[in-house]
């Protein structure tokens, strides 16, 4: 069975299209070397118990897609989800239990490469953010893009979670 690693931000639930808004609301520019002190703190410093209750939705219907690729059997699967405080990864914990009992929720530190924390060889990563993807794939793993725009900047691309179950390259 195929390790599948799921990302959270921007695949699961449109928190970067809100935070990116709060962001530019702010005048803060993430190409900006002078803003991202301001940025790291934003994002260390958000409610994210508002946020993901209140503010972000889930994208495609990512959870139930999520709940249809586990029942198939096919995947050991997790969610791999980079963060920038420990108030954040326990609130997507707590977010992802509400309607994901059994699924393993992997936090990695925002400095830290997703590649470092899990073995990548023959895994799976779907990522909306494509440095991960191109990370992911020079360490021998199979790079999905993740764009509601079907955007895949050379990688194969979806835009609903629970399509994994067709793609050609995911079959046994």
């Amino acid at each position: 069975m195929r390790n599948l690693y799921i990302d959270f931000d921007g695949v699961i639930m449109n928190t970067i299209e809100i935070t990116y808004s709060e962001l530019r609301e702010r005048n803060l520019d993430s190409k900006n070397l002078e803003d991202q002190e301001q940025i790291r703190d934003y994002y260390t410093n958000i409610d994210w118990h508002e946020l993901l209750n209140d503010k972000a939705s889930v994208i495609n219907d990512a959870i139930e897609c999520i709940k249809k690729i586990d029942a198939s059997n096919r995947f050991n699967m997790a969610i791999l989800s980079h963060v920038n405080s420990l108030h954040e990864a326990m609130e997507k914990v707590e977010y992802l239990r509400k309607y994901l009992k059994d699924i393993t929720i992997i936090p990695v530190p925002r400095d830290t490469s997703k590649t470092e924390m899990v073995q990548t060889k023959d895994a799976v990563l779907v990522d909306d953010y494509a440095g991960n993807l191109e990370e992911w794939k020079n360490m021998g793993g199979i790079s999905i893009k993740f764009s509601t725009e079907l955007d895949g900047k050379g990688f194969p691309v979806i835009d609903k979670l629970d399509e994994l179950l067709d793609l050609d390259i995911l079959q046994d």
